[in-house]
């Protein structure tokens, strides 16, 4: 779902909350504090506020009053879904990523509203369901961020953030930041993203994949970027996962400009999230129902 879409479906916040409650009780409301089916539907009107959409638990031991965005990553939000919705399909549709500053301007909120609705964004495009890749798959490290200060070039990998990458041939991608690359850091990557029935594993020359990939035995193929070789039998590449970094790359150099250590493994989450359904047609939707069944993210804890 585009911008346009958004625009064409969702003509009042009516619409607009009337479809987040489809998407969260497909079987009909439920309690958000007990999930109890025995509802009252209240529309509170005041001369000082919008009109809210409320409902009430009838359970006897529970009367807790709710909307549609409480206990969601909605929750305690003030904005108009159709603004919500109009950032989530703009993060969405990004393929370099979007930033804070720009999406506030297109949205039409402060810089801080909309560095917490992309964070909370993010965290809806965690994937929870990551199984091991097969096939033929491509592992590799990248660095990222890290520019010394004081000093106008690049210093090589001081100070930069070491994320680890695999991806199958033709499909899915996985992302994960790590502390250094070690072997006792990267092996538990390695063990939980590439299958052990993988048909074939590619790296690059580095030192720290033989050892933790000597069960493949020769289902382990290298290319030694050093000596420029890129490329052999047309087969053994890292160009699949060498791509996937350049993008990236291109979000942080491009929209982001700086990336916290903090904070990184949610960008990661959103790049890998986005590559992973680039011909998910019901995108849009899959990321709204992971909003509407992730728990509240606070800015306190977000920003401690």
């Amino acid at each position: 779902m585009n911008v346009i879409n958004i625009a064409n479906q969702f003509k009042s916040e009516s619409d607009a909350i009337a479809y987040l409650e489809q998407i969260r009780w497909p079987n009909g409301v439920r309690c958000a504090l007990c999930g109890c089916d025995k509802i009252t539907k209240i529309k509170s009107t005041s001369k000082k506020q919008a009109v809210r959409h409320l409902y009430q638990c009838g359970e006897a031991t529970c009367r807790q009053q709710f909307t549609v965005k409480s206990g969601t990553l909605f929750h305690d939000s003030h904005l108009p879904l159709i603004k919500w919705f109009t950032a989530m399909a703009l993060v969405c549709e990004a393929k370099k990523g979007i930033s804070a500053h720009q999406l506030g301007r297109t949205i039409g909120v402060s810089y801080k509203t909309a560095w917490y609705m992309c964070h909370r964004i993010r965290e809806a495009m965690k994937d929870g369901n990551r199984n091991p890749l097969g096939g033929i798959v491509e592992v590799d490290e990248t660095y990222v961020g890290g520019r010394k200060l004081g000093q106008g070039t690049y210093e090589g990998k001081q100070n930069k953030m070491p994320v680890m990458g695999a991806i199958k041939r033709g499909g899915e991608l996985r992302y994960e930041a790590v502390p250094n690359t070690k072997v006792k850091t990267v092996k538990p990557f390695i063990t939980e993203n590439v299958s052990k029935t993988a048909q074939m594993v590619v790296t690059d020359e580095s030192a720290i994949y033989p050892g933790m990939l000597k069960h493949f035995e020769h289902r382990h193929q290298t290319v030694c970027h050093s000596k420029g070789e890129y490329v052999k039998f047309r087969l053994i590449h890292t160009n699949s996962i060498e791509s996937a970094f350049s993008l990236l790359k291109r979000g942080y150099i491009g929209a982001f400009h700086k990336l916290s250590a903090k904070h990184l493994h949610r960008y990661l989450a959103e790049f890998e999230t986005r590559f992973n359904n680039r011909k998910n047609k019901n995108f849009f939707e899959y990321v709204l129902e992971q909003m509407a069944s992730n728990k509240p993210m606070q800015y306190k804890a977000l920003t401690s």
